[in-house]
């Protein structure tokens, strides 16, 4: 029994706070676990399907119906998308612009990218494309003839 003027808590209260703040960290830490996993997993499906589309646009841009060179073998995986699809995805230097312009900047010529791509034959730095929004990205990818993407956790 607390003495008069002495302030304080019980053993039994302090003991019964501790209980209920064990019963909330049991549920809600794997609650949090979950939701961290589960945003990983999410940002992996979003950067897959950016890069998809981004393939799609160049191709439908350039007039692609396929990749030439099929640059889907496993060792070929690159998280650059300043060097992707890839440096020979067209077999030979492009010659010409979609609207018939001879290429000038010698940068580009020789593939077709997501990051820094020259579209129009103008020779300006100025007007190249980016289909994604970084030079890199968080996983690695490769690219079949048909342009499918296929994701990869690690570096070859």
């Amino acid at each position: 029994m607390p003495k008069e003027g002495e302030k304080g808590f019980t053993l039994i209260e302090l003991l019964i706070v501790v209980a209920i703040l064990g019963v909330l960290a049991a549920i809600v830490i794997p609650n949090v676990g979950r939701f961290i996993g589960r945003g990983e997993t999410e940002a992996e499906k979003t950067e897959l399907d950016n890069v998809q589309t981004a393939v799609m646009a160049m191709m439908v841009d350039n007039k692609l119906r396929i990749l030439e060179n099929e640059v889907s073998a496993p060792g070929d995986r690159t998280n650059n998308m300043g060097a992707f699809p890839d440096t020979s995805v067209c077999g030979t230097d492009k010659l010409n612009d979609p609207d018939g312009k001879i290429y000038i900047v010698t940068l580009d010529k020789d593939g077709y990218f997501l990051y820094q791509h020259d579209i129009i034959g103008d020779g300006l730095q100025d007007n190249l494309v980016n289909y994604v929004a970084a030079n890199t990205t968080a996983y690695w990818y490769t690219v079949d003839s048909a342009g499918t993407v296929t994701q990869w956790d690690t570096a070859p």
